[in-house]
């Protein structure tokens, strides 16, 4: 409705002083808008795409050409003008969609969910290039399922329901919101996550970091004292934008029935899931994935991670048998890759990257499809029709097109439709890509009950939060497996005490000053705050502290423990910089 290609049944709005419904062209000329859905054409050239845009808004050549170059350098995609889109990894697929969306200068930018499916290293880009966008005066509007990113915004609006319920700065939203929660810092959140729901409502905790929310936080903390004697750390924390949306959601009656009916029919042998050895597939003179080997057992979460374009889903592509490896060898479910590519499909539930359902089709005929190539019918079919409708929420939309569906609800009806026939291994590729923080939530909760009854989940995510509930974590660069072993052991071997949790409100003000201290090596925004590497301890939080007093600001400065996020970062830098 803002930019124009909704018109609303009642009320206005205004951009840039000019009505969106009956000023169009003038909104358009002053607007830009990247839209949810990739919008580029794949088998254009970066530049292409690019000049096509130019051409759409009317710019002269001359302006087109000064407008691009600075925006390549702007983006760091200088070094891929000459690569067609369809060829770019989805970090930069997104920096050229927003290339071509500031091609006219634009004062007013919106951004519908512009980081789904993006890994961290290109995310902050992305955020650093809008806030040097925000410094050159323009106004950008952002929706996101992420509430970490909201929380890095000057103003939130939180929408329930098509109603806008909470309106103001981060801090002041948290602060109406009254809200007390108590974080438990442990090596198995899981674990300790089960342990609270036996004693707990299940709305009260949030699986993500273990926060409680209560009303008297110090007895809260006595009572998890005594219920997980050997967690790390207890103490009350500031509430999130995403322990607010939380309480938004209406207490799922249904949903402990639901979760107990996740693994029904399922009984998974004991050993190895998916074994590899030296596993390799080329595309021409280029290697996707370069020999890669696994092993992992029946009941395991294993976390597959890596920035765009690091051969993730090449490998689970593989093993689902849906290609066939240059080299190396491996067996699923006991079978070859090599040789039993279709047998290998029989034993195991698949969600690919791309929304594999077809929008052509309603909500239930889509089930029904799946159901029938899987094998089901009868009241066989009836009965896992029913669950999949409740899994996916859509009971009351079974009859829709799946295209009319919105993104977190297309992932879980297409989680639904991949565990349909009760597979014993299940391959998801990047599963909540796009989902709301409850969506996310109960995609885990379904993955934690699927390894409890011994079904291997092999999952890739963008989302390092996530990978802190795999039991076991493979992160690979370009084709090539670079570290492996459990959160807790990745993050033990890069804890060195030279990183620093600075809680300040609006972080981003501060990025460069941080930055340019002598001291510091690395700064970044991480959820509220930022995080900062130093080069010594003692020296680099006496500089802050003085950096923040000088400023007026009143800064928390201390040491942290590296999260997933920063062991992932650091270990991407680390090999961008061995090549």
């Amino acid at each position: 409705m803002l930019s124009g290609l909704l018109r609303p049944d009642q009320g206005e709005a205004f951009v840039e002083g000019f009505s969106s419904t009956t000023q169009q062209e003038e909104v358009k000329d002053r607007m830009a808008y990247m839209s949810q859905r990739f919008a580029l054409y794949p088998d254009l050239t970066v530049d292409e795409n690019i000049r096509f845009y130019a051409d759409l808004y009317g710019m002269s050549s001359a302006e087109r050409h000064e407008r691009t170059e600075l925006l390549l350098d702007f983006s760091t995609m200088r070094p891929f003008r000459k690569r067609r889109a369809g060829q770019l990894s989805g970090g930069m697929k997104q920096k050229l969609q927003l290339i071509c969306a500031l091609i006219h200068k634009p004062q007013v930018l919106l951004l519908d969910e512009p980081t789904n499916g993006v890994d961290p290293v290109s995310r902050r880009d992305f955020w650093r290039i809008l806030y040097e966008l925000v410094g050159e005066g323009m106004t950008i509007i952002v929706s996101t399922a992420y509430l970490d990113e909201a929380e890095r915004c000057e103003r939130v609006g939180l929408l329930h329901q098509g109603q806008l319920i909470r309106e103001g700065s981060p801090a002041e939203v948290v602060e109406k919101s009254g809200l007390h929660i108590i974080s438990v810092y442990c090596r198995h959140c899981i674990e300790a996550a089960r342990i609270l729901k036996q004693q707990l409502d299940s709305d009260q905790i949030h699986l993500y970091g273990v926060r409680v929310r209560c009303d008297d936080p110090q007895a809260m903390i006595s009572r998890l004292r005594k219920w997980l004697p050997d967690a790390e750390d207890i103490r009350q924390e500031r509430a999130q934008l995403e322990d607010i949306f939380m309480t938004l959601q209406p207490p799922d009656d249904n949903k402990d029935l639901l979760l107990s009916q996740v693994a029904q029919g399922i009984d998974p042998p004991q050993g190895s899931a998916v074994v590899t050895e030296g596993l390799t597939r080329t595309f021409g003179t280029f290697t996707a994935v370069n020999r890669i080997t696994l092993d992992v057992p029946y009941g395991e979460i294993f976390g597959f991670l890596g920035p765009n374009g690091a051969g993730k889903s090449t490998t689970i592509r593989m093993l689902c048998g849906l290609l066939t490896p240059s080299a190396g060898s491996g067996q699923v479910a006991g079978f070859d890759l090599q040789h039993q590519g279709e047998r290998i499909k029989t034993r195991i539930g698949y969600m690919s990257q791309k929304f594999s359902l077809y929008e052509d089709l309603r909500v239930v005929e889509n089930i029904d499809f799946y159901g029938g190539i899987y094998g089901l019918s009868g009241k066989q079919l009836a009965k896992r029709r029913d669950w999949a409708l409740q899994l996916s929420g859509l009971e009351e939309r079974r009859s829709e097109p799946t295209a009319d569906l919105a993104g977190g609800w297309r992932q879980r009806l297409a989680l639904a439709c991949a565990i349909l026939h009760a597979p014993p291994i299940v391959f998801l590729d990047e599963p909540t890509s796009g989902a709301d923080p409850a969506s996310r939530r109960l995609f885990w909760e379904i993955i934690n009950e699927l390894a409890d009854h011994g079904v291997t989940v092999f999952v890739s995510t963008h989302y390092m939060e996530e990978a802190e509930y795999c039991d076991r974590l493979a992160l690979i660069y370009r084709g090539t497996m670079i570290a492996s072993g459990s959160a807790a052991e990745l993050k033990q071997r890069h804890h060195d005490g030279l990183l620093f949790q600075v809680t300040v409100q609006q972080p981003q003000r501060y990025l460069e000053g941080i930055g340019a201290l002598d001291q510091v090596t690395d700064v970044a925004l991480f959820g509220a705050g930022l995080h900062v590497t130093v080069r010594d301890a003692d020296a680099g939080q006496r500089q802050m502290e003085d950096f923040f007093r000088q400023q007026h600001s009143d800064a928390q400065v201390a040491v942290t423990q590296p999260s997933m996020e920063d062991v992932f970062i650091r270990l991407i830098e680390q090999a961008r910089g061995d090549d």
